[in-house]
């Protein structure tokens, strides 16, 4: 189901503090990315009007405290798979300067998570 158009909106509202946020539909999707220097980073997605942050062990006790749960797919071959995402706790939506925290630390888990460019050798 597409993410409406409203809902974009009042995610970038809610990103503002952070700077500018985009969203790009991708797999049934939207990931939600932030501009850097050399390229876009991904550290969310939406998913039937749902948000998704970007966790890793620093950060999954946070989620998991509120009762949050990952985002699941179906992989290729059938199988559920669980993806590195987890749902926004609902509060957040109505605190602003909490929302930017946890927004903020997603954020930092995906520039950790951020593998270098290879180096293209080249040809002479």
């Amino acid at each position: 189901m597409p993410v409406s158009a409203e809902y974009k909106e009042f995610l970038q509202e809610l990103f503002e503090p952070l700077g500018r946020i985009k969203t790009k539909s991708m797999f049934g999707v939207d990931g939600v990315f932030m501009k850097l220097p050399d390229g876009d980073l991904m550290f969310g997605l939406i998913a039937d009007e749902t948000l998704y942050l970007k966790v890793d062990d620093t950060t999954r006790a946070d989620f998991e405290a509120e009762d949050k749960r990952p985002f699941v797919y179906e992989s290729k071959n059938g199988k559920q798979d669980v993806a590195s995402y987890y749902e926004l706790p609902e509060a957040l939506y109505d605190e602003p300067d909490v929302f930017s925290d946890w927004a903020r630390k997603a954020f930092d888990v995906a520039l950790r998570a951020k593998k270098p460019k290879k180096k293209r050798k080249n040809k002479s």
